[in-house]
């Protein structure tokens, strides 16, 4: 039985409710659209009162903001996992939904707002550097492989495991027109993505296995072909071919100054291409 069949209401810490919460309305925003998630919706997602889902989000529209920032970032880290704190590139807070400093449980009232300001001295606060040339450092842990974790990056991202992750893309890109809250999340998140493949294109190149003049730029360029692919998710997610699947993989080999194919997933044979398609 849940607390509201019978009346009563499990009390959690408010972090851990926030969090519930916000984890809850990730899980409806990725199987059914950002648009399903609504305070109502949620509230039946966990059993409890919509005013509940109320009290830590007034606004529905904040509440969508955070379930999509929320999904991405797990993605991201999935993905291309960040490497150790450094000065040099520090980025926006993590996922809204992790859990806080349970010596410092955060007050129903405060802000929910996940980009609001933290500590400056923290490596994750939004205050930090966000400068998008600032050098990786090859020596980090996590920046050991740049070619195999870049590899991995591109088979995931073809693979339809990948395909409730585009979903959302589409769809937040389309509400955020309408949403500003929403809107600057997704700003946050572009950035943040493209971050995480500069650095890692900055690292690969000052060890020699990539040759790029400029990081950022391919990085905005890689970020948008995977997009303009996903672009067709709603229409042609079942009659998938590798000109669209390879695509950003194509374009990253290309502003790497890879060979074609290095960072297909090992194993694959690369078939020559004709006007109509593969040989």
């Amino acid at each position: 039985m849940t607390s509201r069949d019978t009346g009563t209401r499990i009390r959690k810490a408010p972090a851990e409710r926030r969090h519930e919460i916000i984890r809850a309305a990730a899980r409806v925003g990725l199987a059914e659209g950002l648009e399903c998630v609504t305070l109502r919706r949620i509230a039946d997602e966990l059993g409890v009162q919509p005013g509940l889902v109320g009290h830590y989000f007034p606004a529905a529209d904040t509440l969508v903001a955070d379930a999509f920032t929320s999904a991405t970032m797990a993605e991201l880290d999935g993905l291309l996992p960040a490497a150790p704190a450094h000065p040099a590139d520090l980025e926006r807070p993590k996922d809204p939904a992790a859990p806080a400093d349970p010596g410092h449980p955060e007050s129903p009232t405060a802000s929910k707002d996940p980009a609001a300001p933290a500590d400056p001295g923290h490596p994750e606060s939004p205050t930090a550097s966000k400068d998008p040339a600032a050098p990786a450092d090859p020596d980090r842990p996590g920046h050991k492989d740049p070619l195999s974790t870049l590899r991995r990056f591109f088979t995931l991202i073809a693979s339809t495991e990948f395909d409730n992750v585009s979903k959302l893309w589409l769809n937040a890109r389309h509400l955020s027109r309408y949403r500003p809250v929403l809107r600057d999340h997704v700003i946050d998140q572009e950035l943040l993505w493209c971050r995480r493949i500069e650095q890692l294109i900055a690292t690969g190149t000052s060890a020699g296995v990539f040759r790029c003049a400029n990081p950022w730029t391919a990085a905005v360029r890689i970020l948008v072909a995977i997009d303009g692919s996903s672009a067709y998710i709603n229409t042609s997610a079942d009659t998938r071919t590798a000109p669209i699947a390879d695509l950003a993989r194509t374009v990253a080999e290309t502003e790497l100054a890879l060979p074609p194919g290095s960072l297909a997933a090992e194993g694959t044979t690369m078939l020559p291409y004709t006007s109509t398609g593969p040989r």
